[in-house]
Parts: structure tokens; sequence; C-alpha cells
């Protein structure tokens, strides 16, 4: 068993936290403000959140983990819980969107203790009392010893945990899962809208342009893979919102920088054109 606080109990934190208390850890959650009884409905079942949780950086203890699980511009707001809660020996795993989670991260932790961490863990959050897993959750982290013991944390956890020597493919790979988000969070329409064919070209091409950025990095991206996303996308429940969207609808600041900002921003370091990325980010910036 590992002591493991979480920061930020959201729906992926949430549904996190359950399938890791599912494995008997001892885990913590680090809050902004208190927290009711919350019931995580994951695949396997119902599981209500009996964490203890933190809402004073002040009073935390060091664990064995921490697990970030705020959003990608908070990096600041997750670093203050760092002086208590990590001691010599903890690691810090980033579960954020994006490809800069080590950059993110820098001005606040020594690189050995940064792991970054390829998460895509549907969940949302209907209520403040609900949290609800939405399909299969999948985490990919670095090779090596902190990744191998990552991996170790969540067995028999129920979500699907590995290590990969080839990282920057992960990350980028799901960097293109996330683009065509942006379509969800600016016409506030649920997965569903990738059935209408215009929607599904363009989520096509906000795709090609990630990929295309995505090997001028090194990521390994098959042709197909658009068409692929596409697929995933029609296949998931039509009533399915993603959290750019979700944070859209309740007027809550939006990832747009970490997602296709940073598509837009490593097409320029290359000299790639991603004119469908940027005007999403404008569009969402701008609201």
């Amino acid at each position: 068993m590992s002591t493991i606080a979480i920061i930020g109990p959201g729906a992926v934190g949430g549904v996190i936290a359950a399938s890791l208390l599912k494995s008997g850890h001892e885990v913590t959650l680090c809050a902004r403000r208190a927290m009711g009884d919350v019931t995580v409905s994951l695949l396997s079942g119902d599981i209500k959140l009996t964490s203890p949780v933190t809402t004073d950086p002040a009073k935390a203890i060091a664990v064995d983990w921490v697990l970030v699980a705020t959003k990608a511009y908070d990096a600041a707001g997750a670093a203050a819980w760092f002086p208590q809660l990590v001691g010599p020996r903890t690691r810090v795993a980033i579960l954020q969107n994006g490809v800069e989670h080590r950059e993110r991260f820098a001005p606040y932790l020594a690189a050995e203790k940064i792991l970054p961490v390829m998460v895509d863990c549907p969940g949302e959050r209907p209520s403040p009392d609900r949290i609800v897993q939405r399909g299969p959750g999948k985490m990919v982290v670095p090779a090596g010893a902190a990744g191998a013991d990552f991996v170790q944390l969540f067995a028999n956890s129920g979500l699907d945990v590995s290590a990969t020597g080839d990282f920057t493919t992960a990350v980028w790979r799901k960097l293109c899962l996330n683009a065509p988000g942006a379509i969800n969070a600016l016409l506030l329409k649920p997965t569903g809208v990738f059935h209408d064919e215009a929607a599904a070209q363009l989520a096509r091409e906000m795709i090609r342009e990630c990929m295309a950025v995505g090997r001028a990095e090194g990521a390994i991206l098959e042709d197909a893979l658009p068409d692929q996303l596409l697929a995933g996308f029609r296949a998931a429940p039509r009533d399915g919102i993603n959290s750019l969207h979700a944070d859209r609808a309740a007027g809550r600041p939006m990832e747009v920088d970490a997602r296709n900002g940073a598509v837009v921003r490593f097409g320029r370091k290359h000299g790639i054109p991603t004119p469908r990325n940027e005007m999403a980010a404008i569009l969402l910036a701008a609201m």
C-alpha cells in the first residue's frame, strides 16, 4: 500500500482516486474547498470517495506519490501544495493534457521528481456529488524506474496503465484526440456532433494539422489516425461531453493553450501552418 495525494479531485481525479481506493491505497484529496459525499460511478460499479480532504496546503503531510490532476493552466496552484506534500522520496506524476508536462512544472520541482503521464480517462461530473466514468481509462508513462513503479501503483485498479519507450508519440497521439474537442466547445454540442459529415471533416483536418506538428517533434503517427479517431468519436455515447465543452458551458477557464494552442505554438516552431487549430484557439480564448 502506498500513500497518495491527488491534487485536483475533479472528474478525472475522482475516477483515479476511486480506482486507487479500490486497490487498497491510502488516498488524500487536495482541493480548494471542502467536498461533501461524492459517489464515483466506475465501469465496475459505484464507490464512495471516503478519502480525507485537505483544503489547506500548509496542513498537508508528505506522501509516497503526488498525482497532479488539475487543469494544465493551474500549475502554480498545484505547486502551492508541494512544499508539504513532497518529501525526499516523493514522486510527482503530472496527469494533464498537452505535451508540456515537464516544462509546466520545471519552475517548481527538480527534473528527477517529475513523471509526465498521458492520461485518457473519460469522466464527467454531472453534479457536485457524482462523478461518472464514461469509458475505459488509460494512462501511459515513460519507461524507467519511476514509470515502472507508477504502473505497479495501479495494479488491480481497473485502469490500463503502461510504460513506453516512446512517450513523445503517446502524448502527441492524445493531443490529436483532444484537438477536435474545440469543435464541441465552440458549438456547445456533445460527441454526437461528429455524426455530421461537415463537422467530421473539420475534425479530420484539425487532427492532420496536429499530426504534422507531432511528426516534426518526433512522434510516429500513422496516416489512418484521423479516420481511426473519428470512428472512436462516432462509437462513443452521443451525449458525451469533453472537458473543454464542459468548462465553457460552466463559464470556467478552458485548457485551450495546452491543447489547440500547443498545436499552433509548436507548428510555428517548425514552420508548419495550423489554421484550423489557430482559429479554434483564438475564438475560444476570446470567449
